[in-house]
C-alpha cells in the first residue's frame, strides 16, 4: 500500500537534491511500486507570515503518514525543518531522516554531511531525543532508489500508522 509521504527540507540550498529523491517513483511501473506518494507542494511558499507559514505545514501534513526529512549541510538550523518535525510527532507520523549530500547537484557535486535535525528535538517530557528513536539513511549509500518504500513503510509500522 502507498503511503503519503510530507518531505520537510531546507528548500533553497537542497531543492535539486530534494527532488531527485521526491520524483524517484516516475521511473518505476506506478506510484504504488515506489511506495509512496508526495503530498507536498511543489511552489515554494511566498513569505506570508509565520502564522501563515504554520497553517500552510499543518495543512500539507494533513492525511499523510509518514514524514521523510531530507538532510542537508543546513537543514539541522532551519527553524521550519523543527516546526516541521515536532508538528509530525505530534501527530503521530512515522519519521525517518535520509541524508541527501551524496546525491550529486546538476553540476556534479555533492555537498557536506549535515547534523541530524533529530539531535535537537527531544521527545515529550523524557530527556531522550529523537535521534535515538528515528533511523536515517544515505540515499546513495543506502541505495535509497531501490528502497526508499521499505524505509517508508518501517516507519509508518513503527508509529502505528
Amino acid at each position: 500500500m502507498a503511503r503519503r509521504v510530507f518531505f520537510s527540507f531546507h528548500y533553497e540550498r537542497d531543492i535539486w537534491r530534494a527532488e531527485i529523491v521526491r520524483n524517484s517513483w516516475v521511473t518505476k511501473p506506478g506510484r504504488e511500486a515506489a511506495g509512496f506518494l508526495d503530498a507536498a507542494e511543489r511552489e515554494k511558499l511566498k513569505r506570508q507570515g509565520k502564522e501563515v507559514v504554520k497553517r500552510w505545514i499543518d495543512k500539507q501534513l494533513e492525511g499523510t503518514s509518514v514524514t521523510a526529512v531530507l538532510i542537508g549541510a543546513e537543514t539541522s538550523s532551519r527553524k521550519w525543518i523543527k516546526y516541521e518535525i515536532e508538528k509530525s510527532y505530534e501527530r503521530g507520523n512515522g519519521l525517518l531522516g535520509i541524508y541527501i549530500h551524496n546525491i550529486k547537484d546538476k553540476d556534479g557535486n555533492t555537498d557536506t554531511k549535515g547534523n541530524n535535525p533529530f539531535d535537537n528535538i527531544s521527545q515529550d517530557d523524557k530527556k531522550e531525543y529523537l535521534s535515538k528513536i528515528y533511523i536515517t539513511y544515505d540515499w546513495v549509500n543506502d541505495d535509497g532508489y531501490n528502497n526508499f518504500g521499505k524505509w517508508v513503510e518501517r516507519a509508518a509500522l513503527k508509529a502505528g500508522r
